[in-house]
Protein backbone atom coordinates (compact mmCIF):
# COMPACT_ATOMS: atom_id res chain seq x y z
CA UNK A 1 0.00 0.00 0.00
CA UNK A 2 2.77 2.31 0.69
CA UNK A 3 4.42 1.57 -1.99
CA UNK A 4 1.79 2.46 -4.36
CA UNK A 5 1.19 5.85 -2.75
CA UNK A 6 5.01 6.52 -3.42
CA UNK A 7 4.49 5.58 -7.25
CA UNK A 8 1.06 7.53 -7.50
CA UNK A 9 3.37 10.66 -6.23
CA UNK A 10 6.49 9.97 -8.54
CA UNK A 11 3.84 9.93 -11.78
CA UNK A 12 2.14 13.04 -10.19
CA UNK A 13 5.51 14.68 -9.98
CA UNK A 14 6.35 14.03 -13.53
CA UNK A 15 3.31 14.92 -14.85
CA UNK A 16 3.93 18.15 -13.60
CA UNK A 17 7.54 18.41 -14.48
CA UNK A 18 6.37 18.03 -17.85
CA UNK A 19 3.60 20.26 -18.03
CA UNK A 20 6.02 22.90 -17.44
CA UNK A 21 8.41 22.32 -20.12
CA UNK A 22 5.68 21.95 -22.57
CA UNK A 23 5.17 25.49 -21.43
CA UNK A 24 8.71 26.54 -21.44
CA UNK A 25 8.75 25.44 -25.06
CA UNK A 26 5.16 26.56 -26.44
CA UNK A 27 5.73 30.31 -24.76
CA UNK A 28 8.26 31.65 -26.39
CA UNK A 29 6.69 30.26 -30.11
CA UNK A 30 3.61 32.21 -28.94
CA UNK A 31 4.66 35.07 -28.07
CA UNK A 32 6.74 35.08 -31.67
CA UNK A 33 3.30 34.32 -33.15
CA UNK A 34 1.72 37.37 -31.85
CA UNK A 35 5.11 39.73 -32.91
CA UNK A 36 4.40 38.34 -36.00
CA UNK A 37 1.09 39.33 -36.28
CA UNK A 38 1.80 42.79 -35.02
CA UNK A 39 5.19 43.54 -37.24
CA UNK A 40 2.61 42.12 -40.40
CA UNK A 41 -0.40 44.56 -39.82
CA UNK A 42 -0.88 47.32 -42.23
CA UNK A 43 -0.44 50.38 -41.41
CA UNK A 44 -4.17 52.41 -42.72
CA UNK A 45 -4.70 56.28 -42.59
CA UNK A 46 -8.50 56.46 -41.40
CA UNK A 47 -10.16 59.89 -41.74
CA UNK A 48 -13.71 60.95 -41.30
CA UNK A 49 -15.90 61.99 -44.39
CA UNK A 50 -15.96 65.56 -45.32
CA UNK A 51 -19.98 67.29 -45.22
CA UNK A 52 -19.81 69.20 -48.14
CA UNK A 53 -21.51 72.74 -46.55
CA UNK A 54 -20.76 74.85 -49.25
CA UNK A 55 -24.23 76.61 -50.68
CA UNK A 56 -23.86 76.70 -53.98
CA UNK A 57 -24.89 74.26 -57.05
CA UNK A 58 -22.35 73.78 -59.95
CA UNK A 59 -23.68 72.49 -63.10
CA UNK A 60 -22.45 72.03 -66.78
CA UNK A 61 -24.62 73.91 -69.78
CA UNK A 62 -24.55 75.22 -72.91
CA UNK A 63 -24.42 78.68 -74.71
CA UNK A 64 -27.32 78.89 -76.93
CA UNK A 65 -29.67 81.46 -78.28
CA UNK A 66 -32.72 83.12 -76.98
CA UNK A 67 -34.39 82.87 -79.90
CA UNK A 68 -34.12 80.08 -82.61
CA UNK A 69 -36.24 79.08 -85.59
CA UNK A 70 -36.38 75.87 -87.81
CA UNK A 71 -37.59 77.42 -90.95
CA UNK A 72 -39.63 74.70 -93.14
CA UNK A 73 -42.69 74.47 -95.53
CA UNK A 74 -46.18 73.14 -95.48
CA UNK A 75 -46.58 71.86 -98.88
CA UNK A 76 -44.38 69.59 -100.88
CA UNK A 77 -42.35 70.54 -103.51
CA UNK A 78 -38.61 70.58 -105.11
CA UNK A 79 -36.47 73.50 -103.80
CA UNK A 80 -35.94 75.82 -106.85
CA UNK A 81 -33.66 78.00 -104.99
CA UNK A 82 -31.33 78.59 -102.14
CA UNK A 83 -30.74 82.21 -101.17
CA UNK A 84 -28.34 82.37 -98.18
CA UNK A 85 -25.62 79.87 -96.64
CA UNK A 86 -24.69 78.81 -93.48
CA UNK A 87 -23.07 82.10 -91.54
CA UNK A 88 -25.28 84.74 -93.37
CA UNK A 89 -26.79 87.53 -91.57
CA UNK A 90 -30.09 87.77 -92.65
CA UNK A 91 -33.06 90.63 -91.77
CA UNK A 92 -36.22 89.83 -91.14
CA UNK A 93 -38.66 89.36 -94.20
CA UNK A 94 -35.41 88.40 -95.98
CA UNK A 95 -36.09 85.79 -98.51
CA UNK A 96 -34.44 82.26 -98.00
CA UNK A 97 -35.51 79.91 -100.34
CA UNK A 98 -38.53 79.52 -102.67
CA UNK A 99 -40.23 76.00 -103.82
CA UNK A 100 -41.83 75.24 -107.05
CA UNK A 101 -44.92 75.94 -107.60
CA UNK A 102 -46.08 75.81 -111.05
CA UNK A 103 -48.81 73.28 -109.77
CA UNK A 104 -50.46 76.17 -107.49
CA UNK A 105 -50.33 78.51 -110.33
CA UNK A 106 -52.10 76.48 -112.52
CA UNK A 107 -54.77 75.88 -109.54
CA UNK A 108 -54.70 79.79 -109.12
CA UNK A 109 -55.75 79.91 -112.34
CA UNK A 110 -58.40 77.81 -112.95
CA UNK A 111 -59.88 79.43 -109.55
CA UNK A 112 -59.61 82.46 -111.43
CA UNK A 113 -61.47 81.61 -114.18
CA UNK A 114 -64.59 79.85 -111.83
CA UNK A 115 -64.02 83.71 -110.23
CA UNK A 116 -65.05 84.89 -113.23
CA UNK A 117 -67.57 82.85 -114.45
CA UNK A 118 -69.40 83.32 -111.01
CA UNK A 119 -69.52 86.86 -111.14
CA UNK A 120 -71.23 86.21 -114.46
CA UNK A 121 -73.58 84.25 -113.32
CA UNK A 122 -74.27 86.50 -110.23
CA UNK A 123 -74.29 89.58 -112.46
CA UNK A 124 -77.39 87.55 -113.99
CA UNK A 125 -78.81 86.32 -111.24
CA UNK A 126 -79.31 89.66 -109.74
CA UNK A 127 -80.96 91.10 -112.77
CA UNK A 128 -83.56 88.34 -112.31
CA UNK A 129 -83.93 89.01 -108.97
CA UNK A 130 -84.55 92.38 -109.63
CA UNK A 131 -86.66 91.93 -112.38
CA UNK A 132 -89.43 89.78 -110.97
CA UNK A 133 -89.26 91.72 -107.64
CA UNK A 134 -90.28 94.83 -109.64
CA UNK A 135 -93.04 92.41 -111.53
CA UNK A 136 -94.03 90.84 -108.39
CA UNK A 137 -94.85 94.56 -106.69
CA UNK A 138 -97.00 94.95 -109.63
CA UNK A 139 -98.39 91.92 -109.48
CA UNK A 140 -97.07 90.82 -112.71
CA UNK A 141 -94.91 87.58 -111.45
CA UNK A 142 -96.14 85.45 -108.43
CA UNK A 143 -94.79 85.02 -105.34
CA UNK A 144 -93.11 81.39 -106.60
CA UNK A 145 -91.55 82.97 -109.40
CA UNK A 146 -89.70 85.86 -107.20
CA UNK A 147 -88.88 82.93 -104.79
CA UNK A 148 -87.24 81.12 -107.47
CA UNK A 149 -85.14 83.50 -108.26
CA UNK A 150 -84.24 85.01 -104.96
CA UNK A 151 -82.89 81.37 -104.61
CA UNK A 152 -80.96 81.31 -107.52
CA UNK A 153 -79.41 85.11 -106.64
CA UNK A 154 -78.47 83.67 -103.34
CA UNK A 155 -76.61 80.29 -105.03
CA UNK A 156 -74.80 82.63 -107.17
CA UNK A 157 -73.87 84.67 -104.50
CA UNK A 158 -72.49 81.52 -102.46
CA UNK A 159 -70.62 80.20 -105.63
CA UNK A 160 -68.69 83.08 -106.21
CA UNK A 161 -67.46 83.40 -102.40
CA UNK A 162 -66.55 79.66 -102.55
CA UNK A 163 -64.54 80.35 -105.72
CA UNK A 164 -63.02 83.31 -103.68
CA UNK A 165 -62.21 81.51 -100.70
CA UNK A 166 -60.61 78.46 -102.72
CA UNK A 167 -58.36 81.47 -104.35
CA UNK A 168 -57.59 82.45 -100.49
CA UNK A 169 -56.71 78.95 -100.01
CA UNK A 170 -54.11 78.64 -103.03
CA UNK A 171 -52.69 82.06 -102.06
CA UNK A 172 -52.12 81.31 -98.35
CA UNK A 173 -50.06 78.05 -100.43
CA UNK A 174 -48.19 80.09 -102.45
CA UNK A 175 -46.84 82.06 -99.54
CA UNK A 176 -45.17 78.54 -98.18
CA UNK A 177 -43.16 78.54 -101.48
CA UNK A 178 -41.39 81.66 -100.71
CA UNK A 179 -39.44 80.90 -97.24
CA UNK A 180 -38.76 84.16 -95.58
CA UNK A 181 -37.06 84.98 -92.53
CA UNK A 182 -39.06 85.73 -89.14
CA UNK A 183 -36.61 87.83 -87.30
CA UNK A 184 -33.46 88.99 -87.59
CA UNK A 185 -30.69 86.44 -87.08
CA UNK A 186 -27.77 84.00 -88.68
CA UNK A 187 -27.97 81.09 -90.28
CA UNK A 188 -27.22 78.52 -88.34
CA UNK A 189 -27.96 75.09 -90.49
CA UNK A 190 -28.95 74.17 -93.80
CA UNK A 191 -30.07 71.17 -94.20
CA UNK A 192 -31.03 70.65 -98.05
CA UNK A 193 -29.93 72.59 -101.21
CA UNK A 194 -31.46 73.32 -104.16
CA UNK A 195 -33.45 70.38 -106.03
CA UNK A 196 -33.92 68.28 -102.83
CA UNK A 197 -37.53 67.46 -102.32
CA UNK A 198 -39.55 69.70 -99.10
CA UNK A 199 -41.58 67.85 -97.74
CA UNK A 200 -43.98 69.68 -95.08
CA UNK A 201 -42.59 70.09 -91.79
CA UNK A 202 -39.15 68.92 -92.18
CA UNK A 203 -36.10 71.76 -91.25
CA UNK A 204 -34.89 73.30 -94.29
CA UNK A 205 -32.90 75.88 -92.54
CA UNK A 206 -32.60 77.30 -88.94
CA UNK A 207 -31.71 80.66 -87.89
CA UNK A 208 -30.69 81.91 -84.58
CA UNK A 209 -31.35 85.66 -83.33
CA UNK A 210 -27.44 86.85 -83.15
CA UNK A 211 -26.49 88.83 -80.07
CA UNK A 212 -29.03 87.33 -77.74
CA UNK A 213 -27.43 84.24 -75.66
CA UNK A 214 -28.01 82.45 -72.71
CA UNK A 215 -27.49 79.19 -71.17
CA UNK A 216 -29.23 76.01 -70.84
CA UNK A 217 -28.40 73.54 -68.34
CA UNK A 218 -30.20 70.22 -66.33
CA UNK A 219 -30.66 70.39 -62.50
CA UNK A 220 -30.99 66.88 -60.71
CA UNK A 221 -34.29 66.59 -58.87
CA UNK A 222 -32.89 66.55 -55.78
CA UNK A 223 -31.74 69.98 -56.20
CA UNK A 224 -34.20 71.58 -58.28
CA UNK A 225 -36.48 72.56 -54.88
CA UNK A 226 -33.54 74.82 -53.79
CA UNK A 227 -33.32 77.03 -56.83
CA UNK A 228 -34.37 80.32 -57.04
CA UNK A 229 -35.85 82.19 -60.44
CA UNK A 230 -34.07 85.14 -60.43
CA UNK A 231 -31.15 83.92 -58.75
CA UNK A 232 -27.08 85.22 -59.17
CA UNK A 233 -25.52 82.73 -61.54
CA UNK A 234 -22.03 82.78 -62.16
CA UNK A 235 -21.34 81.41 -65.63
CA UNK A 236 -17.50 80.14 -66.26
CA UNK A 237 -16.52 79.66 -70.41
CA UNK A 238 -13.52 77.31 -70.13
CA UNK A 239 -12.84 77.89 -73.85
CA UNK A 240 -12.26 81.53 -73.58
CA UNK A 241 -10.87 81.94 -69.90
CA UNK A 242 -14.14 84.06 -69.04
CA UNK A 243 -16.48 84.42 -66.33
CA UNK A 244 -20.06 85.89 -66.62
CA UNK A 245 -22.40 87.12 -63.90
CA UNK A 246 -25.78 86.07 -65.28
CA UNK A 247 -29.45 85.09 -63.81
CA UNK A 248 -32.07 82.26 -63.61
CA UNK A 249 -34.14 83.35 -65.99
CA UNK A 250 -36.41 80.44 -66.19
CA UNK A 251 -36.95 77.00 -64.33
CA UNK A 252 -38.57 73.80 -65.87
CA UNK A 253 -40.97 72.55 -63.85
CA UNK A 254 -41.35 69.03 -65.45
CA UNK A 255 -38.79 66.62 -66.34
CA UNK A 256 -41.07 64.46 -68.60
CA UNK A 257 -39.01 64.83 -71.74
CA UNK A 258 -35.52 65.24 -69.67
CA UNK A 259 -34.64 61.94 -68.33
CA UNK A 260 -35.23 63.31 -64.43
CA UNK A 261 -33.67 66.26 -65.35
CA UNK A 262 -35.37 70.01 -64.84
CA UNK A 263 -33.88 72.76 -67.58
CA UNK A 264 -33.14 75.79 -66.98
CA UNK A 265 -31.86 79.16 -68.47
CA UNK A 266 -29.22 81.75 -67.57
CA UNK A 267 -29.62 84.90 -69.40
CA UNK A 268 -26.17 86.75 -70.17
CA UNK A 269 -25.82 90.22 -70.25
CA UNK A 270 -25.77 92.43 -73.51
CA UNK A 271 -22.24 93.89 -72.71
CA UNK A 272 -20.90 90.08 -72.34
CA UNK A 273 -21.84 88.40 -75.21
CA UNK A 274 -19.27 89.96 -77.69
CA UNK A 275 -17.56 86.84 -78.89
CA UNK A 276 -19.49 83.97 -77.75
CA UNK A 277 -21.00 81.25 -79.92
CA UNK A 278 -24.28 79.25 -79.61
CA UNK A 279 -22.63 75.78 -78.49
CA UNK A 280 -19.69 76.65 -76.17
CA UNK A 281 -19.87 74.63 -73.24
CA UNK A 282 -20.09 76.47 -70.17
CA UNK A 283 -20.10 75.69 -66.08
CA UNK A 284 -22.50 77.18 -63.65
CA UNK A 285 -22.43 77.74 -59.97
CA UNK A 286 -26.03 78.84 -58.39
CA UNK A 287 -26.25 79.95 -54.67
CA UNK A 288 -28.97 77.66 -53.20
CA UNK A 289 -31.36 78.37 -50.91
CA UNK A 290 -31.01 78.29 -46.88
CA UNK A 291 -33.05 76.71 -44.10
CA UNK A 292 -34.43 79.32 -41.62
CA UNK A 293 -31.69 78.22 -39.44
CA UNK A 294 -29.41 79.00 -42.09
CA UNK A 295 -27.84 75.82 -43.01
CA UNK A 296 -27.50 75.35 -46.28
CA UNK A 297 -29.98 72.22 -47.58
CA UNK A 298 -26.90 70.92 -49.60
CA UNK A 299 -25.62 69.01 -46.93
CA UNK A 300 -23.86 65.90 -48.64
CA UNK A 301 -21.14 63.50 -47.72
CA UNK A 302 -18.19 63.58 -49.74
CA UNK A 303 -14.97 61.23 -50.11
CA UNK A 304 -11.54 61.07 -52.22
CA UNK A 305 -11.89 59.56 -55.14
CA UNK A 306 -8.66 57.72 -54.18
CA UNK A 307 -10.56 55.83 -51.40
CA UNK A 308 -12.84 54.33 -53.76
CA UNK A 309 -12.67 50.55 -54.61
CA UNK A 310 -13.87 48.81 -57.74
CA UNK A 311 -15.43 45.44 -57.73
CA UNK A 312 -17.14 44.34 -61.18
CA UNK A 313 -19.79 46.75 -61.28
CA UNK A 314 -20.10 47.48 -57.16
CA UNK A 315 -18.25 50.90 -55.50
CA UNK A 316 -17.08 50.50 -52.12
CA UNK A 317 -14.69 51.54 -49.55
CA UNK A 318 -12.64 49.66 -46.55
CA UNK A 319 -13.69 50.66 -43.03
CA UNK A 320 -12.16 49.22 -39.89
CA UNK A 321 -13.88 46.18 -37.91
CA UNK A 322 -13.66 44.41 -34.63
CA UNK A 323 -10.43 43.54 -33.70
CA UNK A 324 -8.90 46.16 -36.16
CA UNK A 325 -9.87 44.39 -39.55
CA UNK A 326 -10.40 45.84 -42.78
CA UNK A 327 -13.80 45.86 -43.63
CA UNK A 328 -14.93 46.10 -46.88
CA UNK A 329 -18.24 48.15 -47.97
CA UNK A 330 -20.12 48.69 -50.71
CA UNK A 331 -21.56 52.17 -51.26
CA UNK A 332 -24.33 53.95 -53.97
CA UNK A 333 -22.33 57.42 -55.30
CA UNK A 334 -23.65 60.50 -56.42
CA UNK A 335 -21.97 62.97 -58.28
CA UNK A 336 -18.15 63.56 -59.16
CA UNK A 337 -16.34 66.96 -58.14
CA UNK A 338 -13.19 67.32 -58.46
CA UNK A 339 -10.93 64.85 -56.66
CA UNK A 340 -14.10 63.88 -54.73
CA UNK A 341 -17.61 62.05 -54.71
CA UNK A 342 -20.39 62.36 -52.98
CA UNK A 343 -21.45 59.49 -51.10
CA UNK A 344 -25.75 59.03 -51.16
CA UNK A 345 -25.44 55.85 -49.16
CA UNK A 346 -23.56 53.85 -46.93
CA UNK A 347 -21.54 55.76 -44.97
CA UNK A 348 -22.62 57.76 -42.07
CA UNK A 349 -21.29 61.62 -41.17
CA UNK A 350 -19.55 60.22 -37.85
CA UNK A 351 -18.00 57.07 -39.62
CA UNK A 352 -14.68 56.20 -40.01
CA UNK A 353 -13.26 55.28 -43.45
CA UNK A 354 -9.24 54.23 -44.80
CA UNK A 355 -8.22 56.98 -47.05
CA UNK A 356 -4.61 55.23 -47.53
CA UNK A 357 -2.46 51.74 -46.71
CA UNK A 358 1.11 51.31 -46.64
CA UNK A 359 -0.13 47.46 -48.64
CA UNK A 360 -2.56 46.22 -50.37
CA UNK A 361 -5.70 45.84 -48.62
CA UNK A 362 -8.33 42.93 -48.42
CA UNK A 363 -11.16 41.81 -46.81
CA UNK A 364 -10.31 40.80 -43.15
CA UNK A 365 -6.60 42.18 -43.47
CA UNK A 366 -5.30 43.17 -40.21
CA UNK A 367 -4.42 46.87 -39.87
CA UNK A 368 -3.00 49.41 -37.31
CA UNK A 369 -3.72 53.25 -37.60
CA UNK A 370 -0.93 55.30 -37.95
Amino acid sequence: MMSNIINLKKIVLMGITTGLLILNSCSPAQEESNNTKADTAILVKVVFPTSDGTDVLTISGQIESEQSANISTRIMGYISNMHVNVGDHVNKGQLLATISNQDLMAKRAQINAMIAEAEAGLKNAQKDYERFNTLYKEQSATAKELDNTTLQFSAAKSRLEAARQMRNEVNASLNYTRLTAPFAGIVTQKLMDAGSMANPGMPILTIEQSGTYQVTASVPENTISKVNQGSDATVTIAALNRVINGKVTQISQSSQFTGGQYQIKVQIPDREKKGLFSGMYANITIPLKKTDEGRTLNDRIMIPLSAIEHKNQLTGLYTIGNHNKALLRWVRLGKTEGDNVEVLSGLAKNEQFILSADGKLFNGAIVKIK
